[in-house]
C-alpha cells in the first residue's frame, strides 16, 4: 500500500475543490487576519488545496503567497487557477517552507488531519519559518475532541485549546486571538515573540 501523504485527500479532491470553490465560510476572518500582516508581506497557505477561497483573500488583499498541498490534484487545481504563484506538492509535516521566512503562515482545515505528534511537530516548524512578529492563524476545534471525516472517513482530532497553547507557547509563539467563523470553525491566531 502506497503512503497517502495528503492524508485521504487525493482520492477526493474533485469533491473538495467543488465544495470549498462554492463557499466564502471563513473569508472575513482570514481578510481580517491579512490586514494585520504588512502592507507588502509575505505568507505561506499550508495545505492550500485549490486555492478557493483562502490564497485568493490572501492575493486580493496585495499578500505575496507561496503555497503547498499534498495532493497533486489539488495542486494541480492550485496551479490552473494561480499560475503565477509558487506552489510544492509536498506534506505539511516534511517541509521546509521553500527555506524562507515569512511574515504570516495559514492553515486552514489542515491542522486537525495530521496524527496528534505531526500537529506539535507542524507548529514548531511554522515557528521556525516565520520572521520575528509574524503570524500564525490555524483552525482546530477548541475542544479536545475526534471525529471522522466527511469527505474521506479518515479520522480527525483535535489537541484542544489548552494544548495548542502550550505548544505554541513552547515554539514561542503567543495566542493573541481566538475567532470563530459563520460555519461554527474554530480558529487560533498566535505570534511568533522577538528574538
Amino acid at each position: 500500500m502506497i503512503d497517502d501523504t495528503s492524508n485521504g485527500y487525493e482520492a477526493v479532491a474533485d469533491a473538495f475543490v467543488a465544495a470549498r470553490s462554492r463557499t466564502t465560510t471563513g473569508v472575513a476572518i482570514v481578510r481580517q487576519w491579512a490586514a494585520s500582516l504588512p502592507a507588502v508581506g509575505t505568507v505561506v497557505d499550508i495545505g492550500c488545496g485549490s486555492g478557493e477561497p483562502v490564497t485568493a483573500a490572501l492575493l486580493d488583499a496585495g499578500l505575496t503567497v507561496s503555497a503547498l498541498d499534498a495532493s497533486p490534484a489539488l495542486v494541480a487545481a492550485f496551479r490552473r487557477r494561480f499560475p503565477d504563484v509558487e506552489v510544492a506538492c509536498e506534506p505539511a509535516e516534511r517541509s521546509r517552507f521553500f527555506g524562507r521566512r515569512f511574515d504570516g503562515a495559514v492553515a486552514i482545515g489542515l491542522m486537525f488531519l495530521l496524527p496528534d505528534t505531526a500537529q506539535r511537530d507542524l507548529i514548531g516548524q511554522v515557528a521556525g519559518a516565520l520572521k520575528p512578529g509574524g503570524r500564525f492563524l490555524f483552525t482546530a476545534p477548541r475542544q479536545a475532541c475526534a471525529w471522522d471525516d466527511v469527505l474521506t472517513g479518515r479520522r480527525s482530532s483535535s489537541l484542544g485549546a489548552e494544548e495548542y497553547i502550550r505548544v505554541l507557547d513552547e515554539a514561542g509563539l503567543d495566542v493573541i486571538a481566538e475567532h470563530v467563523d459563520e460555519g461554527e470553525n474554530h480558529y487560533f491566531e498566535a505570534q511568533k515573540r522577538a528574538a
